[in-house]
């Protein structure tokens, strides 16, 4: 994580980390059935551990449910410290749901 993404006590936002929580659930979506997403909700996300500038993070996905327009990603974050190689943390974890759309922007089956 780089210092543009620090808040004002030196930590990253809990924005930023929301955002790749998205973007790793989308792809874990898009690999299960490659059609366009949205993301409909993002349940329980709760921080454990903060995140440094220099901390390598990484977002694990995968699929916990199917439904006929909906695809649910269970994303996991850990934060292995910069200054600690080979200490790593866990930061947070959710569950985002995302909804199949069609070309006009609408929900549509996912099989």
């Amino acid at each position: 994580m780089l210092p543009r993404d620090t808040n004002a006590r030196g930590t990253i936002f809990g924005g930023v980390i929301l955002s790749h929580i998205d973007l790793a659930g989308a792809i874990a979506a898009h690999r299960h059935v490659p059609r366009n997403f949205v993301t409909k909700a993002m349940r329980e996300v709760e921080f454990i551990s903060p995140v440094y500038v220099g901390d390598v993070v990484s977002f694990y996905a995968a699929l916990v449910r199917e439904g006929r327009t909906s695809l649910t990603v269970r994303v996991e974050v850990e934060s292995e410290r910069f200054h600690q190689p080979g200490q790593k943390v866990r930061v947070t974890e959710a569950e985002v749901v995302y909804v199949a759309i069609d070309e006009d922007g609408r929900s549509t089956p996912i099989k």
